[in-house]
């Protein structure tokens, strides 16, 4: 026995040594073609939401595949692209003086710092813990900021990725389900909800964080808030943090406005902020999330601090959409690999019996 050799067979060498080819090159190719991420992710997402228009285009209207796709592509131009783009020109613009001088921000919690221990004797917002709060927030917004050139640079790109995957619609599905290493069941159930998370984050989120900027404007405005166009859109992109969300603007705005201009303006921001913006939240995402995946508060959250390190500002939707897809893919392993228990053979497997 201890004369036996064990001898690896000749194939086993040759698939090892051409998985760890395939790994280098992978790896060299990912590490050159990086910068091309943020464009490819976003040009899968508009693929899942234009898939569906596409298909009526030219199967019920018989448009060739490439006018489809043209039309489509400049109608999400129009749609979303330039809205989006406009609304990010006047954050830019309005966060520059805060994002190039700090001292603004800490000056006017100074004065919140000052009335709430002369009024209350509350000692919340010391330069302490401001100082910790504007060591956490401003390298988080001056990265999201300071990577939107980088993210309108990409949109060519994304475009051109984009056509190729409309035309080709066909070939990309067979691909799918080709390279996928799951049964066919499972693979459709992969694609329904890879399409599922694509429209609650893509969708769901954007469409969340424009109805509480909207009603948070109304409200600024009606209660004299003189930054209200600034409050607003700042109201709108901390929506997308969970738990807290509206609240880390609108609770420091409603206390900075009672201390200055008074019990109106201040209680009223207040009010509006909690009665009003904190019921359009609950509503929207209960609304968007019935209509669409239901994705939990703390993925979207660590999604979104992952997102915008590593894509800047369109890592806000790209970041829950990778964490989302993480997690369900684990799934999808666990049903289709996991052990199948002895005395219950149908368990782990019952994935694609949904």
């Amino acid at each position: 026995m201890l004369g036996l050799r064990t001898q690896i067979h000749p194939n086993t060498i040759r698939q090892l040594f051409f998985l760890a080819l395939l790994i280098f090159m992978g790896f060299i190719i990912l590490k050159e073609l990086y910068f091309m991420l943020t464009a490819f992710l976003g040009a899968v997402t508009l693929y899942v939401i234009l898939l569906y228009p596409k298909r009526i285009l030219t199967i019920k209207y018989n448009w060739p595949a490439w006018i489809a796709a043209l039309f489509l592509m400049a109608a999400s131009v129009a749609i979303m692209i330039l809205p989006v783009a406009y609304l990010t020109s006047v954050g830019v613009e309005m966060l520059s003086p805060v994002i190039k001088n700090p001292e603004i921000l800490t000056n006017a919690f100074d004065q919140i710092h000052i009335f709430m221990i002369n009024q209350f004797g509350i000692d919340v917002f010391n330069p302490d813990n401001v100082s910790k709060i504007t060591d956490q927030v401003l390298p988080f917004t001056q990265k999201t900021l300071g990577s939107t050139m980088s993210v309108f640079g990409n949109i060519v790109l994304m475009y051109l990725v984009l056509y190729f995957l409309l035309v080709q619609t066909r070939d990309v599905e067979l691909w799918l389900k080709r390279t996928l290493p799951f049964k066919t069941a499972n693979t459709k159930k992969v694609i329904s909800e890879v399409r599922n998370l694509v429209y609650s984050n893509a969708l769901g989120i954007p469409i969340v964080a424009i109805i509480q900027g909207i009603v948070a404007i109304i409200g600024y405005s009606i209660f004299g808030v003189k930054e209200f166009l600034l409050m607003g859109l700042l109201t709108a992109i901390s929506s997308v943090i969970p738990i807290v969300g509206t609240m880390l603007v609108y609770v420091p705005l409603a206390i900075f406005q009672y201390s200055k201009y008074g019990v109106f303006s201040g209680v009223g921001v207040g009010i509006w902020g909690f009665a009003v913006i904190g019921s359009v939240d609950n509503v929207a995402r209960f609304l968007v999330q019935k209509k669409l995946a239901d994705v939990h508060p703390l993925i979207t959250m660590l999604g979104v601090f992952m997102g915008v390190s590593l894509f800047g500002f369109m890592g806000i939707i790209f970041g829950p959409l990778l964490l989302s897809v993480f997690f369900m893919l684990t799934q999808i392993y666990i049903n289709e690999f996991g052990k199948v228990d002895a005395n219950n053979p149908d368990k782990g497997v019952n994935y694609e019996e949904d």
